[in-house]
């Protein structure tokens, strides 16, 4: 595991005890808040902790869903930048301000019930939550937040996961601007594909909907009339393959042998959302059509007291700009939380 050493903005060594109350105990494992996962979610929950004066570690797996783009749109100021260097620059803010960053991952975590607890917390300078990290280290943590995100499972169709993130995308929204007006196709891995079909149109006038596993009785007349007002081609039978030549799509080939020249192929991964943690938890999930996902109070509080999640780990549209948000307000939240209980505690005795 490599941990980045903590420094304060001004250069100087971060002393670990003025500003948070995670070193308490002494004993050099203890923070005010553990945060798993190191996306713009994480990040910006860090960001808000450490200029808050709380100690704070962000593990993190290395595993960020928009590993497969070189690049990241809609996001004000860092429109076309790629995700490698956001995190990149995500990560020497705050480590500035005094936050650790650790990569490994959290294998299991418990809640430590000491019943000393006011409000979502113990109500003490002790830890709440005792965290498991590959490698076998242990870390405590007043506050826990939970950004795992999630892992998107592709169609198993013969070189859509080679092509996944260049010429086989998913978010028009992420990429439509870089390919309006090429040949689009759709892959179909269900009938609200359908959906997926009429918003792409919006980028292309050339879009093909093919419905591979799908049988055409599955769409509704409204999804007919729909598909026929936007201008979209739908094409019965399996996909068995892509075409590319020179490292580019030229087509999608069907299993009766037969070419469609495209040169973008927008596909419907199945989200899965990583939420091993919060189960063992004790979280309350509620199931979608998109897995099953935390829930949450607009702070991003889980049913579990102590718990926050954000990002990619509470639903599977949050583009990268709204997991950043949300791990803003969680941070916030628990800043306002442990000042509150540790006031509590303080006039209580």
């Amino acid at each position: 595991m490599e941990v980045v050493s903590m420094t304060e903005k001004s250069g100087k060594p971060r002393d670990g005890f003025a500003h948070g109350t995670g070193e308490r105990d002494g004993t050099g494992t203890g923070y005010d808040v553990v945060i798993v996962g190191g996306g713009a979610a994480g990040l910006s929950a860090a960001l808000v902790l450490g200029r808050a004066r709380l100690r704070a570690l962000v593990v993190d797996a290395g595993e960020p869903r928009n590993a497969p783009s070189s690049h990241m749109q809609g996001y004000l100021s860092r429109d076309g930048m790629s995700p490698a260097a956001f995190l990149a620059a995500g990560r020497e803010e705050v480590a500035g301000y005094g936050v650790e960053l650790l990569a490994g991952r959290v294998t299991d975590v418990t809640r430590n019930d000491t019943g000393t607890g006011t409000g979502t917390g113990t109500g003490t300078g002790t830890a709440d939550f005792t965290a498991l990290l590959d490698g076998g280290r242990t870390v405590r943590a007043r506050r826990l937040i939970v950004a795992t995100g999630l892992k998107d499972e592709l169609p198993a169709v013969p070189g859509v996961a080679e092509r996944f993130g260049r010429d086989v995308l998913h978010c028009p929204f992420c990429h439509g601007w870089e390919v309006r007006d090429q040949p689009f196709g759709v892959l179909a891995s269900s009938a609200m594909s359908v959906h997926q079909a009429l918003m792409v149109s919006r980028w292309s006038k050339d879009v093909v909907f093919f419905l591979h596993t799908v049988a055409e009785e599955e769409l509704s007349d409204q999804d007919l009339r729909r598909l026929a007002a936007a201008g979209v081609d739908v094409v019965p039978g399996e996909v068995a393959g892509l075409v590319a030549e020179d490292d580019r799509l030229t087509g999608v080939r069907l299993a009766d042998g037969s070419v469609h020249a495209r040169s973008v192929l927008y596909v419907g991964p199945r989200p899965v959302p990583r939420t091993s943690l919060l189960e063992r938890l004790g979280a309350e999930l509620s199931e979608t059509p998109f897995g099953a996902y935390p829930v949450v109070d607009p702070t991003g509080l889980t049913s579990v007291p102590g718990v926050w999640a954000a990002g990619n780990a509470v639903g599977f549209a949050e583009q990268v700009v709204h997991a950043a948000s949300g791990g803003y307000r969680a941070a916030a939240a628990i800043v306002g939380d442990l000042l509150m209980t540790d006031l509590d505690t303080a006039t209580t005795g």
